[in-house]
């Protein structure tokens, strides 16, 4: 698995996509909920271990995450999680 460098605020925005609450994550990434909290705060940085499984339990529910280029950082629901009957050129 490729290293993740996902921030904080992609964290916070892949979690609003999905509408989880940091308890939901915690439970799908298999981490502690206050590392979660610390994280999304900038209070520290999770090991690069635990930034992997949340990755990975965002791409399983469907979140992309998009790397920090010159227009920045980003998440985005990938085609297969969208709705049904939903189309992207809306």
């Amino acid at each position: 698995m490729p290293k993740s460098s996902m921030i904080a605020a992609q964290c916070r925005a892949a979690r609003g996509l999905l509408d989880w609450s940091r308890e939901e994550l915690a439970t799908q990434a298999q981490v502690a909920i206050r590392t979660i909290i610390d994280f999304e705060r900038g209070a520290r940085l999770p090991r690069q271990s635990t930034l992997e499984a949340l990755a990975l339990a965002f791409e399983e529910a469907g979140v992309e995450m998009i790397a920090a280029n010159r227009k920045g950082a980003g998440v985005r629901l990938s085609h297969s999680a969208l709705p049904i009957g939903h189309s992207d050129l809306d």
